[in-house]
């Protein structure tokens, strides 16, 4: 699903009028979706997505008046999402463990009494020791490269966010080498042939 330029060139005329409320309104809702998806992709929880998208929707709030059109309005948006990732998995709690989920042993039991239910429980699992075995930046390229269909181009300018600039080229180079590696692993836990 490709966002139509619409989004931007709304955004764009409503922070010329001065409306930022209205223009953060638009980019959170018409990016907000996939922004989402995007970090649920990332980090290891729905709890820990949520968080990040609260702190990505308070940064976009707070720094719509100071984009520039650098970057599309994706690209700044998947930046902001990208550094509160980064953010969330900074804190120093987050490094000690994670929170106990309420009614997780609930769901746990459910799981038992569906024998089908338990086989794709078993692959879901490699499939998230695969995810794990990937840095936080590998998942990111991975995520906006496949589901959030960005350019090179794009991605760069995302992951360049706080930092080095990074390369479109290299990045393309190393997601071909995460995607071999990634295939080799699922291959080791017999997910693929």
């Amino acid at each position: 699903m490709t966002i139509p330029p619409e989004p931007e060139s709304n955004v764009r005329t409503l922070l010329a009028r001065g409306d930022t409320a209205a223009a953060a309104t638009v980019a959170i809702r018409s990016h907000g979706p996939r922004v989402l998806g995007y970090l649920r992709s990332l980090l290891k929880s729905d709890d820990d997505a949520k968080d990040a998208f609260s702190h990505f929707a308070e940064a976009l709030w707070m720094n719509l008046p100071c984009f520039r059109g650098e970057a599309s309005l994706r690209t700044w948006v998947f930046r902001l999402a990208w550094s509160a990732a980064q953010d969330l998995q900074r804190e120093p709690w987050r490094r000690r463990g994670r929170r106990f989920a309420t009614g997780e042993a609930s769901a746990i039991a459910d799981e038992v009494w569906t024998r089908s239910y338990v086989r794709h429980e078993r692959d879901r699992r490699k499939l998230e020791r695969l995810r794990e075995a990937l840095s936080l930046e590998e998942r990111s390229l991975l995520e906006l490269r496949i589901h959030q269909e960005l350019s090179w181009v794009e991605i760069a300018g995302v992951l360049s966010s706080g930092g080095e600039p990074v390369q479109a080229a290299a990045l393309a180079k190393r997601f071909e080498r995460v995607k071999e590696r990634l295939t080799r692993l699922a291959r080791d836990e017999g997910l693929i042939e």
